[in-house]
C-alpha cells in the first residue's frame, strides 16, 4: 500500500502557516489568497500548535455571531491536531480522517512540519493508482 511519501512526492511540501495571534480575518485572507482550505498554526519556535480550517470559521465564528476581525485564530483553531509521518499508509490516513471527521493532516518528521495532505490529495492519488492499474490490465489483455 502507498504511503504519504508517495503523495508528497507529487504534491510537494508547500505548507501555508498562520500565527495563533493573527485575526481570523487575516487567516481567511490567507486561505483565499493561497486557495486552500486549511492553514497550519505554528508556535514562534516552529512547533505545531494547531490547524485553522474553513470549517472552524463557519462553525465557530459565523454560527456564533462573532467577528472575524476581533477574534484571534488561537480562540477557534483545532489545538493539537492529529498528524502523520511520510511512512503512514494511505489507508490509515483515510481511517483517521473518517473517524475524526477531518479533512487535513499535517505531516511531521522528527518534530518538524514537512507537509500537509488533504482528503482531496488522497482521493486524487487513489484514482491515479486505479487508472494506472486499469491501463496496465488493458495493455496486458490486448497484448
Amino acid at each position: 500500500m502507498d504511503t504519504v511519501r508517495n503523495i508528497l512526492q507529487v504534491k510537494g511540501n508547500v505548507v501555508y502557516t498562520v500565527s495563533a495571534d493573527s485575526s481570523v480575518y487575516e487567516a481567511l485572507e490567507a486561505l483565499e489568497e493561497k486557495n486552500v482550505g486549511a492553514l497550519i498554526v505554528m508556535e514562534d519556535d516552529g512547533t505545531l500548535d494547531g490547524i485553522f480550517t474553513e470549517r472552524d470559521y463557519a462553525r465557530k465564528i459565523i454560527l456564533k455571531g462573532r467577528s472575524s476581525k476581533d477574534t484571534c485564530v488561537r480562540e477557534i483553531m483545532t489545538s493539537s491536531p492529529c498528524w502523520v509521518t511520510q511512512d503512514t499508509k494511505i489507508d490509515v490516513c483515510m481511517q483517521l480522517m473518517t473517524e475524526r471527521f477531518i479533512r487535513h493532516l499535517p505531516v511531521m518528521e522528527d518534530r518538524e512540519l514537512i507537509g500537509i495532505i488533504s482528503i482531496g490529495d488522497i482521493v486524487k492519488h487513489i484514482i491515479e493508482q486505479k487508472d494506472f492499474i486499469i491501463a496496465n490490465l488493458e495493455h496486458y489483455i490486448c497484448s
